[in-house]
C-alpha cells in the first residue's frame, strides 16, 4: 500500500547517510520518514532504530505512523502475543526493533542503547544536553544514520547546526510547496501572523528576529517542584485551563497552590486529548471535588465559551469560575465588571513570578517544552504603532499556567458569579 509521494519525498527515500529535513507545517515529513524507517527495518535484519522527541506524546505521533505503515505493508513481520507492539517498541520477526522514547531534558533515559538509526522528530526543540547523551549510541554501528526533522526554532541548536554540516543531506520544504495545502488557509495564517512568524512556521526558514519569551536557564531554575501524590483540599488551590477542540489538540489543566508566604507551587499538570466539551466540563468538576479550588480560570472565547456555560450549571463550579481571555476579564455573569487584560499582561505576570522566584514549576519535560516553545515578535498596526505578539506551537501548558497564576493578582478579590 504505497501512497503517491511528492518529488522531494522520493528524494528523501533515495538519499544515503545523515538527513536534516526542515520544513513548514503539514508538508508530509513524518509520512516519508515512517516509510524510510519501516522499509529499513523490514529489509535489514537485527537492526535497531530509535525514534526520539522532546516529550513522549511527540515521539509517539511519529511512532504511530511507522506502526501504521508496517501494519499496511509488513504485517507478517510484526511479532504477536507477548512481543506485540507497545507504545515504546515494535519488534519484528527478523530481529529488528524500533524503539520510541522521549528524551527529556538530559537524555538520561536513552543512555546505554546501541542503535543503527536515530530519528529525531521536532529536533529543533530537543535540549542540547540530549545530543551529548544519545549520539554515542551510534558510534559502534557501521553505516549508522542520524535523521532529523523539524520546523525551525532559531539558529542556536543542534538541528540548525546540522543543516550547515557537510555530513548531512539537507532538504528544505515550505508549506507553500505542498500540493495538499489549501491556499486560502495559508492566506489566513499569513494575515494573522507576523512576517517572521509565518516565515518560520510555514516557509520553514531560520529566523533570527523571533525571540524566546522564557529563557531556558530561567525555566530550568524554576522547575523544582515535585509531585507528592497527596491531594489536599484548599481554597488556596487554583486551576487554569486551556481548552482544545476535539481532535489532536491537547487540553491542559494546571493546578497552583498559594502558600502562606504568598508563593505559588505548581502541584499538577494534566493533559487530555481528543475530548468533547462535555467531557472537559466533567473533568473540571471532578478536579474541583478533589482540590476544592478557590478559583477556576479559563478562556471563555471561541470553543471555551461552551465549557464556561456548562460549568455554570454545577454547584461545585458556578461561584468560582472566572472567564479570563487575552482581551478582557469578566468578573460577573452580567459583565458589569470588565477590565482590559491583554495577552502580554498574563504572560508578563508569570514571567515576573519566575524572575522573582515566587513560583515553583513542576520538574516535567512537557512543562519545559511548553515554556521553551513560547516566542515573541513585534508587529505594527495601520498607524505605525508597534505591538507585542506572543505565540508558539506547544504553548497549551503555559496558557493554562498564565491563567492560574493570575490568582496572585486577585487573591484579595471575590469575583463570584451573581444571579
Amino acid at each position: 500500500m504505497r501512497i503517491e509521494l511528492d518529488k522531494w519525498q522520493q528524494e528523501v527515500l533515495n538519499s544515503k547517510g545523515n538527513i536534516c529535513l526542515r520544513s513548514g507545517r503539514q508538508v508530509g515529513k513524518s509520512t516519508v520518514i515512517s516509510i524510510l524507517a519501516g522499509d529499513f527495518a523490514a529489509h535489514n535484519p537485527h537492526k535497531r532504530i530509535m525514534i526520539i522527541a522532546a516529550v513522549e506524546r511527540q515521539a509517539y505521533l511519529l511512532f504511530e505512523k511507522v506502526l501504521g505503515y508496517m501494519k499496511d505493508n509488513y504485517n507478517d513481520l510484526i511479532k504477536k502475543g507477548a512481543n506485540r507492539p507497545t507504545k515504546t517498541q515494535l519488534k519484528l520477526t527478523n530481529g529488528s526493533i524500533i524503539h520510541c522514547l522521549p528524551c527529556g531534558l538530559t537524555g538520561y533515559g536513552i543512555r546505554g542503547f546501541t542503535i543503527d538509526w536515530l530519528i529525531a522528530d521536532e529536533a529543533a526543540f530537543i535540549p542540547e544536553e540530549v545530543w551529548t547523551a544519545v549520539t554515542p549510541a551510534l558510534a559502534t554501528r557501521k553505516n549508522s544514520r542520524i535523521i532529523l526533522l523539524s520546523t525551525p526554532f532559531g539558529r542556536n541548536n543542534y538541528f540548525a547546526q546540522s543543516f550547515q554540516d557537510k555530513t548531512f543531506t539537507k532538504f528544505h520544504v515550505s508549506s507553500e510547496e505542498c500540493p495538499r495545502m489549501q491556499k486560502d488557509y495559508l492566506e489566513q495564517q499569513k494575515a494573522r501572523m507576523t512576517k517572521r512568524q509565518y516565515a518560520q512556521e510555514f516557509l520553514g526558514e531560520f529566523i533570527d528576529g523571533l525571540m524566546q519569551f522564557f529563557p531556558d536557564e530561567l525555566i530550568k531554575k524554576r522547575m523544582i517542584a515535585k509531585r507528592t501524590g497527596n491531594i489536599s483540599q484548599s481554597c488556596n488551590n487554583f486551576l487554569g485551563v486551556d481548552i482544545a477542540r476535539m481532535g489532536a489538540d491537547e487540553s491542559t489543566f494546571e493546578i497552583l497552590k498559594l502558600t502562606e508566604e504568598n508563593r505559588l507551587i505548581h502541584i499538577e499538570n494534566q493533559i487530555t486529548t481528543r475530548t468533547y466539551l462535555n467531557e472537559t466540563t466533567k473533568h473540571i468538576v471532578e478536579l474541583t471535588k478533589l482540590y476544592d479550588f478557590g478559583k477556576i480560570y479559563l478562556d471563555d472565547e471561541g470553543i471555551g465559551v461552551g465549557v464556561y456555560d456548562h460549568l455554570l450549571d454545577y454547584d461545585e463550579t458556578r461561584r468560582i469560575i472566572v472567564p479570563i481571555n487575552n482581551s478582557k476579564r469578566v468578573l460577573d455573569r452580567d459583565e458589569k465588571h470588565r477590565v482590559k487584560l491583554l495577552k502580554e499582561d498574563l504572560y508578563n505576570n508569570l514571567l515576573r513570578l519566575m524572575e522573582t522566584g515566587e513560583i515553583d514549576l513542576l520538574d516535567d519535560p512537557e512543562v519545559f517544552l511548553s515554556f521553551k516553545s513560547v516566542q515573541y515578535d513585534y508587529t505594527s498596526d495601520t498607524l505605525g504603532r508597534s505591538h507585542l505578539k506572543i505565540f508558539g506551537n506547544y504553548t497549551h501548558i503555559v496558557e493554562g499556567l498564565i491563567r492560574a497564576a493570575w490568582c496572585i493578582k486577585e487573591k484579595s478579590l471575590k469575583p463570584y458569579i451573581s444571579y
